[in-house]
């Protein structure tokens, strides 16, 4: 699985990296990057060259006014900022033909727009346990990926590949040329996941607690299924969801 890392792994927690030989340097050797910041505005050539570097490297990039820069650090920032992760990261389009060269079953969870740390490292956490074989975040509106992130997967974090995606939308689309069922956790759903069949390549869609899954993303997906509950309270944290519906794949993909 190695050949698919953009990076070795660290399990140092995110430190910043500030100025511009500091970050280039940073993005040209493969540090494993949370993110950058890059001054708006700026029309500085080395400015440019982080852009480009970011873009080229798969490593998000915000453009933020100098004041964002000013509140992260006091220091001599020259327009940009880094943060570094304490994971390095994968690409699906090659983790996934490996995992079924090596004869894997492959397992995953897609994240669209989970921004919680606490939630993300739960349901890394449940992935990890459960057997999955990656965990999919977006470029934007995720979870940063930070020592408390880390600490809230119990470590799982440093154990499961995590793949970076520009475009879910589009990674939905690979997955299922490749064979791989996606299935969405909607409270609107009305096929219980119990009745669900899991047996077979398949990722789990999960979305953020208060907006859900887009529906970009959402009509995308195979099936559609949903945790029946009898009580008062009208949903379950995404985490908790998670690990119910992993638990069931799992329990599924071991009898067969």
């Amino acid at each position: 699985m190695n050949k698919t890392r953009e990076t070795k792994k660290s399990d140092s927690a995110n430190s910043l990296i500030f100025g511009i030989r500091p970050v280039l340097e940073a993005l040209e050797t493969g540090l494993p990057l949370e993110r950058v910041f890059l001054v708006k505005g700026s029309s500085h050539d080395n400015h440019r060259n982080i852009a480009k570097l970011s873009k080229k490297m798969g490593v998000p990039l915000k453009l933020v006014p100098q004041e964002k820069l000013q509140r992260l650090t006091r220091k001599n920032h020259q327009g940009v900022v880094a943060f570094s992760s304490p994971v390095a990261f994968f690409h699906i389009d090659s983790l996934l033909p490996q995992l079924f060269e090596d004869g894997k079953n492959p397992l995953l969870v897609l994240l669209d727009g989970v921004t919680d740390v606490r939630n993300f490292g739960a349901i890394a956490r449940s992935a990890e346990c459960f057997g999955a074989h990656a965990v999919v975040i977006g470029m934007d509106h995720s979870a940063p990926i930070n020592g408390e992130a880390v600490k809230s997967s119990a470590g799982a974090l440093l154990n499961i590949p995590i793949c970076r995606s520009s475009d879910l939308v589009r990674t939905i689309e690979t997955l299922k040329n490749s064979g791989v069922r996606c299935v969405a956790c909607s409270e609107k759903a009305e096929i219980n996941y119990r009745e669900a069949n899991f047996a077979d390549p398949v990722c789990l869609v999960m979305g953020d607690e208060g907006e859900g899954i887009r529906e970009a993303v959402l009509e995308r997906c195979d099936d559609h299924v949903g945790i029946p509950m009898f009580g008062k309270t009208e949903s379950l944290n995404v985490s908790v969801s998670a690990g119910i519906l992993l638990a069931e794949m799992a329990q599924q993909r071991n009898n067969a």
